[in-house]
């Protein structure tokens, strides 16, 4: 079993010291570009040019993030993404086309962390890494300290990170549980997707609130006796999100 590594904060983003990237990308110039880059900003880096070799170099090497280009040679991202996720929590960043828009949702729907739409800026892409370290560091720190928050029949569970009804527990990937437990936090209080992606996700609006939405829709699929009309995670039309008790 994999586990993700914890990375200190420090002033301008997480602290890279000894931090190991794995870039799985088969285009040699955007692997070249990307490891150039990274190395640059203080980062390890390991590549891989195809899929089945980036899923060995991550079995072997634990790294403490892996870039992950969606469309690889003999084995796709999503295939990658899968079975890393099985073994371990370890965050990925998902590399798509903009044309693959159902693919970006199936990948968060099987557990990359974040994606990342082709062509991208350096600098967004070493934003998106260091608020990737930041929220493996926060994990199990700052909110296992808060109290269980009993609301909207539900009962969330910091420490264990966890939400239940009643004596059942319903099964929340990580993000969904960061998301619902921000909003929960703050219930009452309307948040733009925008201001949710930093708070939750760590890192500055770059253009993709696409995430909160598909991420919004599948706590309400969850959480919500009825999902089309739901009574605690509520839209603001015009501004972003709210949760009410």
């Amino acid at each position: 079993m994999m586990d993700a590594r914890s990375a200190a904060a420090a002033p301008g983003g997480a602290d890279t010291s000894a931090k190991t990237v794995l870039v799985v990308e088969d285009e040699l110039s955007l692997s070249s570009t990307l490891s150039y880059n990274l190395r640059k900003n203080g980062f390890e880096v390991l590549v891989a040019a195809d899929g089945l070799a980036g899923l060995q170099e991550a079995r072997r090497s634990r790294p403490d993030v892996i870039v992950l280009d969606l469309m690889l040679p003999k084995m796709d991202g999503l295939e990658v993404c899968r079975r890393i996720r099985a073994e371990s929590d370890v965050p990925i960043l998902m590399l798509t086309a903009k044309s693959e828009e159902l693919d970006k949702v199936v990948g968060l729907e099987i557990g990359a962390d974040d994606y990342l739409a082709k062509p991208f800026g350096m600098r967004e892409l070493i934003a998106r890494v260091r608020a990737l370290l930041r929220r493996a560091a926060r994990d199990g720190t700052a909110e296992g300290d808060l109290p269980t928050i009993r609301a909207g029949g539900l009962e969330f569970d910091a420490r264990g990170r966890t939400v239940r009804r009643g004596a059942a527990e319903i099964a929340l990937k990580p993000k969904e549980f960061d998301l619902i437990f921000f909003l929960v936090r703050n219930a009452g209080q309307v948040f733009t997707r925008e201001q949710l992606l930093e708070k939750v996700w760590g890192y500055a609006f770059f253009g993709g609130s696409r995430t909160v939405d598909v991420h919004v829709r599948w706590l309400r699929e969850k959480l919500e006796a009825d999902p089309p009309h739901p009574k605690h995670l509520l839209t603001v039309r015009g501004v972003g999100y709210k949760f009410v008790r």
